[in-house]
Formats: C-alpha cells, sequence, structure tokens
C-alpha cells in the first residue's frame, strides 16, 4: 500500500509547484509592465516665418529745432506753450527792445555825423583844389585834403554798416518760426535773461514722422539687411504701417544696453501723431520649422530626439529630429525642428527624461 502513497505525495508537489511557478511569473510581468504616465503634450504645427519684437517705442519727428534769440536780453512775451501748431513768420516770442532802440539811436546819430563830416571833407577839398589852381598852397595840402574826404566816406560807409546792425537787432527782438510745425518743448520763461542763442522753445515738422525704439544691443545684430518694420499702434492695434531702418545709433547706452533705432515710416495713418506709443516688429520668412519648448528635446546616447505621442494616444515612440542652431531671436526657451516631425504630431514637452518606448500614457491637457 506505500507505493500509492508516495505517489499521491508527489503529485500534490507537482501541482503545488507548478501553482506557485504561475504566481511568480504574474509577480514578475506585473513587475516588469510599466505604470501608465500622465505627460503634457503640444501639436507641431509648422511655421515658415520668425518674428523679431514686438519693442515698445514712440511716434518722433525726423526734423526739429531748438528756437532761440540771436542776442541777448530779457524775454518780455512768450506766445505759444507745448502742443500749439504754428506757422512760418509766426512769433513765438520777444525780448525787452528797450537796449535795442538805444543802440539804434545812436547808430542813426553816428550816420548823421559822419554824413556831415564827410560833407565838410569835400569842400575843403574843393577849396583847396581851386587854391592849388593858382599855385596858393602846396601839392601836399591837396594830398592831406583828399586823405581827409576818403576817410570821411569809410566812417560814412561804416556808419551806415552799424545802423543796418542795430535795425537787425531790433528785429532780433521777436522769435519767429521758420517752417510749419508743433512746439513740443518750452525752455524758458517770461522775466528770464537768455544768452544769445539760448534756447527757447523747440520747433517739430509733423509731416515726415518716424518710429523711434530701443532695441537690445545683442538682436541688433541679427537684423537682415533692408528689413521692413510692422509699425503699430498701442491703442489701436489694426493701424499698422510700414517702415525701413533709417539710424541705428552707433553706441549702446550704458545702462540698458540698447541702441537706438530710427524707422522711416511710408505714408502712415493721420492717427500716429507725434508722441504716439508704438509696437514695432519684423516677421522674416525662414526654412519650414516646427516651435516646441526646449523641455521636449531628449538630448541622449548621441541622439537628438522627441517622443511623439501615437494615434491612439495610449503610448509614445522615440523619434530623432533635426534641430536648427537657433530657433530666431526673440524664441528664447524654444527650439527649431526641421526635420523628423510632421504637421499634426503631438510631442510631448515635459518629462521626457522619465519616458521609455513603447511606454504607455494618459494625456493631461484635455487632448484626445
Amino acid at each position: 500500500m506505500r507505493p500509492p502513497a508516495i505517489l499521491t505525495v508527489t503529485l500534490l508537489a507537482a501541482v503545488l509547484g507548478g501553482c506557485n511557478g504561475h504566481e511568480d511569473k504574474s509577480r514578475e510581468s506585473a513587475a516588469e509592465a510599466a505604470p501608465v504616465r500622465p505627460v503634457l503634450t503640444q501639436v507641431a504645427e509648422p511655421s515658415d516665418t520668425i518674428t523679431f519684437g514686438p519693442f515698445a517705442g514712440t511716434i518722433e519727428p525726423r526734423y526739429q529745432a531748438q528756437l532761440g534769440f540771436q542776442i541777448p536780453g530779457r524775454m518780455v512775451a512768450r506766445d505759444v506753450t507745448v502742443g500749439d501748431i504754428v506757422k512760418k513768420g509766426q512769433r513765438l516770442a520777444a525780448l525787452d527792445i528797450i537796449v535795442s532802440r538805444f543802440d539804434l539811436t545812436r547808430a542813426e546819430a553816428d550816420l548823421a555825423d559822419a554824413r556831415a563830416q564827410a560833407e565838410n571833407a569835400e569842400s575843403a577839398e574843393a577849396r583847396t583844389r581851386r587854391l592849388m589852381t593858382g599855385n596858393s598852397v602846396a601839392q601836399a595840402t591837396l594830398d592831406q585834403a583828399v586823405a581827409k574826404r576818403e576817410t570821411a566816406r569809410a566812417r560814412v560807409e561804416q556808419a551806415q554798416a552799424s545802423l543796418q546792425k542795430a535795425r537787425d537787432q531790433m528785429g532780433y527782438t521777436e522769435l519767429k518760426a521758420e517752417f510749419d510745425g508743433v512746439v513740443t518743448q518750452r525752455l524758458a520763461e517770461v522775466g528770464q535773461v537768455l544768452s544769445a542763442g539760448q534756447g527757447v522753445v523747440t520747433v517739430a515738422r509733423p509731416d515726415v514722422r518716424e518710429a523711434v525704439v530701443d532695441i537690445p544691443e545683442a538682436y541688433v545684430g541679427a537684423l537682415p539687411a533692408d528689413c521692413i518694420f510692422t509699425v503699430a499702434l498701442q491703442s489701436a492695434p489694426d493701424l499698422t504701417a510700414r517702415g525701413r531702418v533709417r539710424e541705428i545709433a552707433p553706441l549702446a547706452e550704458a545702462g540698458t544696453r540698447s541702441r537706438r533705432i530710427r524707422i522711416s515710416l511710408e505714408n502712415p495713418n493721420p492717427a500716429f501723431r507725434l508722441g504716439a506709443t508704438i509696437n514695432v516688429a519684423l516677421t522674416s520668412k525662414v526654412e519650414r520649422r516646427f516651435l516646441l519648448p526646449a523641455s521636449a528635446l531628449l538630448d541622449q546616447d548621441g541622439r537628438r530626439s522627441v517622443w511623439v505621442v501615437s494615434a491612439d494616444a495610449k503610448s509614445v515612440a522615440r523619434r530623432d529630429v533635426t534641430v536648427a542652431p537657433q530657433p530666431g531671436r526673440g524664441e528664447t526657451g524654444r527650439i527649431a525642428i526641421t526635420a523628423g516631425l510632421q504637421p499634426g504630431d503631438r510631442v510631448v514637452v515635459a518629462g521626457v527624461h522619465a519616458l521609455k518606448e513603447g511606454q504607455a500614457v494618459r494625456l493631461t491637457d484635455g487632448a484626445v
């Protein structure tokens, strides 16, 4: 009876061993199965342009002049203030004319005296010539009379020039606009004693306007030749104008490390008034590429790749890509992929180092 008992025990051990083996394999499979990871994704959209900016700036006149009196004096009137529209020849300010009037009176008196002296010298010369015909005076006396007459005539001319200067200075007591424009700055007040040439007001010509913007120095070198900017009003973004770079400041400002750029506007809308705040941007054509966050790139084992979500949005696959050297100015924190992706591909943009080939994923951005 022993052999059957031994056989029974052996079969039982085999059955129990088989059950334990199946349980071990199930545990190993469960351990090997990767967890479903939530991922953040972005749909790859092709782009063939880059945008430079926008940068904030203002509308300023190309031509403006700081006007002042040509003579010193005390200012007694200022007829305009900031924002006033002025016409050519319009009076802007005036000086006290008392001193200039005294100079004019003295110049008139000097001219009258010089003319009297000249008439006297001419009469003396005429008398000397008559005496010379009768050999009553020496030749030297006649020469002296002629010299005095010439000197008197020169003094008349000098007095006439001094009188003209005094009259001009009377005109200089009024400051007049040299062209049609707008007053943009007031530099002196009534009662102030001014020196010759000291600024009183600044007048700008509104007919030629340009956009003025400060751009970081590092971006200036990336400007393409003969580029065309788009200038938009901040108060009305739909109103735009085209412009070309007219001038780039040769040196950067020490504090901001930016350089001032002046952009000539092409037929700007009247809404682009002097002092208006604007946004300036430049759009350029480039090779077709896909802009993605820099966190989407997996640079590992000598391969540059991204994780692409499958069509059923349940797993990911690694795909090698070609990355442009630079995505373009103003694209900080982004990469430009020129090959390896197709429009509509959904790319993982965060946590790329925690994924594996065929990893089960769950989209967390609401995509289906």
